[in-house]
């Protein structure tokens, strides 16, 4: 079978052989304590629960009152130790809440509820109540994702099965240890949707895996809806923007979504974590990742509670070679963050966690740029990435705008294939960031220059009076 793609991109190593062959393994933090950020995609949420309350697993305890915010549910049954600011992935400090594990695992999940039987409405409430949000690591909130404004024509809804970032496995395992919650979250969406079809998008690395989803496919008479494709094992290939042009040949427009391309997209643990919320009640309290690299003795996938430090599973689950850590990545080395150390919460889009050695990393100073334009060849988005570092180096934003900084998707090919190991990403990051403070000042300034000019005009109107 052909297997689509798009221009430009590279080819790391992959590296996925080091974890594919382990099945998916049920872990639990020594310290039998969660630390669960009270916000983990949509708006900004706040606790509902407080310092020395019993709680269950599955029961609600941040939330908010916007359409945006998605609930955060705790993962264990315990008593809430503390409610205090930690450290998550990106280096942020965030408020979280800490429930000590009773070890009783008491559940509070909702009603089980047939998603093929209530109105669009109902299958929408249940999917926020459940938490559900892009586990790709996006985190953006299902419920809305699911509910594109009605200009918006869907017909495809592709799941992302691609899985492009080195190291990382734990879609590929989903795939084969829960191909029918995959196939039945993918029907659900559907059903919610309405007239649109199925794509399941699986790089060619892993086409062993199509006849798995194919006969699940056909047992439940999903043919006419459903179907696998192809496309070819290339990064960043699990982009939106490019699993849209590989499998659809659409483009998305600039600063637009996948609806404005007639689609939506999810993630393979985003559509079981649905039919979760449907067949068992269940809401996102649990999260399959990968834990790999070659500092890790026997790299493996693993699905632990949400709020579970990552050096609380260490050494019982995860096991290090001795001083060979030299970083330490939350999610893949092309767009995870590098981390000061283990202790960091996993949450719902933490996709898994790399332990890098000397040889997997480079740490080599920057030379200069020597514009060659190997970063505009590699780069799939068709930027200038070598223009836009050089006007941010001049201090000229905007400039750097001109050139595609805001549409940069920080996938990490330009600086791969930099001879000269300049931190192209970095930059953008903190470019983008400038950007935004300054566009923030502008409008602050502009709004109240239009005050003042209102005033002004209310002030000759009363004196003509």
């Amino acid at each position: 079978m052909k297997a689509f793609t798009f221009k430009g991109g590279v080819h790391p190593l992959e590296m996925k052989e080091l974890s594919n062959g382990f099945a998916i393994v049920d872990a639990f933090p020594a310290s039998k304590t969660v630390t669960i950020p009270i916000t983990q995609g949509g708006a900004p949420n706040s606790p509902i629960v407080n310092v020395g309350d019993e709680v269950a697993k599955g029961q609600k305890i941040a939330d908010g009152e916007k359409y945006m915010n998605c609930p955060v549910h705790s993962s264990v049954s315990g008593k809430v130790k503390k409610i205090q600011n930690c450290v998550v992935t990106g280096n942020n400090e965030v408020p979280c809440i800490i429930i000590e594990s009773d070890g009783e695992n008491r559940t509070s999940f909702l009603a089980v509820l047939d998603p093929f039987s209530v109105s669009k409405e109902e299958a929408l409430a249940r999917i926020k109540e459940a938490g559900v949000v892009g586990m790709g690591g996006a985190s953006f909130p299902s419920h809305v994702k699911l509910n594109p404004p009605s200009d918006k024509v869907i017909d495809y809804c592709l799941i992302n099965a691609a899985e492009c970032e080195p190291y990382l496995t734990c879609d590929e395992r989903l795939l084969q240890e829960e191909t029918e919650k995959v196939i039945d979250g993918l029907a659900i969406i559907l059903h919610i949707i309405g007239t649109a079809k199925g794509i399941i998008a699986l790089e060619d690395n892993k086409a062993y895996i199509q006849p798995i989803l194919e006969k699940e496919i056909s047992e439940k008479n999903y043919e006419d809806r459903i179907s696998v494709r192809l496309v070819k094992t290339k990064y960043p290939q699990g982009s939106e923007k490019f699993i849209v042009s590989a499998c659809l040949g659409r483009e998305i427009p600039s600063a637009k979504l996948p609806a404005d391309a007639g689609c939506i997209i999810s993630n393979v643990g985003t559509v079981i974590s649905i039919s979760d919320a449907f067949r068992l009640g269940k809401p996102v309290v649990e999260r399959v990742l990968t834990i790999s690299g070659g500092a890790v003795e026997k790299p493996c996938n693993l699905r632990v509670p949400v709020g579970t430090v990552v050096s609380d599973l260490l050494p019982e689950h995860v096991t290090l070679k001795e001083n060979q850590t030299v970083k330490i990545i939350s999610g893949g080395p092309m767009m995870g963050f590098a981390m000061a150390s283990s202790d960091f919460p996993i949450v719902k889009g933490t996709s898994g966690v790399t332990f890098l050695t000397k040889d997997e990393t480079f740490l080599t100073d920057e030379d200069p740029c020597i514009g060659c334009g190997s970063c505009i060849n590699a780069c799939p988005l068709h930027l200038s990435p070598v223009l836009m570092v050089r006007e941010m180096d001049a201090g000229k934003y905007k400039k750097a705008r001109s050139f595609g900084l805001m549409d940069c998707i920080e996938c990490g090919c330009c600086a791969y294939v930099c001879p000269a190991n300049v931190r192209l990403v970095q930059r953008f990051r903190l470019g983008k960031s400038k950007l935004r403070n300054i566009m923030a000042e502008e409008k602050i300034k502009a709004d109240l220059l239009a005050k003042k000019q209102a005033e002004e005009k209310n002030g000759q109107k009363s004196e003509a009076k």
